[in-house]
């Protein structure tokens, strides 16, 4: 019985040493890597980078928020659609081309080539509609092509 016990102990211990000989290579490998500071110096520099990186990483989020929001106003969706409004013209030299935000709304520009001349219109679109004048089938095109096309 006196044997059990003393081997057991012997294991402890020998599981002891290499538990105490890891420690303190660890501790050494710290130090030497922090130019020969104590380890408390050791952990107050991290610690204050901690701190740093924090509120790096805090005024990065806000960033990105704010991008977010600012990305909703841009041009995200582009519909273009060719055609020919007149039968004295040959091919479709007509085009109208609508640029719009996330939100379906910016604007549609429309050129419509005759003989002789070519006009420029252009439309504001608010939530893929346009308020204040009817669109043809064909600006409604644009519109359900910008959405299959995003930027």
């Amino acid at each position: 019985m006196v044997v059990w016990i003393f081997v057991f102990l012997i294991i402890w211990l020998t599981f002891l040493t290499f538990v105490v000989l890891a420690n303190n290579t660890h501790y050494k490998r710290l130090v030497k890597i922090s130019s020969k500071q104590d380890l408390q110096e050791v952990l107050e520099k991290l610690l204050d980078r901690i701190e740093v990186d924090k509120d790096s990483i805090n005024k990065l989020n806000d960033q990105i928020k704010k991008l977010e929001k600012e990305e909703e106003l841009h041009v995200q969706k582009v519909g273009l659609v060719r055609f020919n409004p007149f039968s004295d013209t040959g091919g479709d030299q007509s085009f109208i081309l609508a640029l719009l935000n996330k939100n379906n709304t910016g604007v549609l520009i429309s050129s419509l080539h005759a003989r002789s001349t070519t006009r420029w219109y252009a439309k504001r679109i608010i939530n893929g509609k346009s308020k204040d004048v009817q669109l043809s089938k064909e600006e409604e095109k644009a519109i359900l092509g910008a959405d299959k096309i995003k930027l």
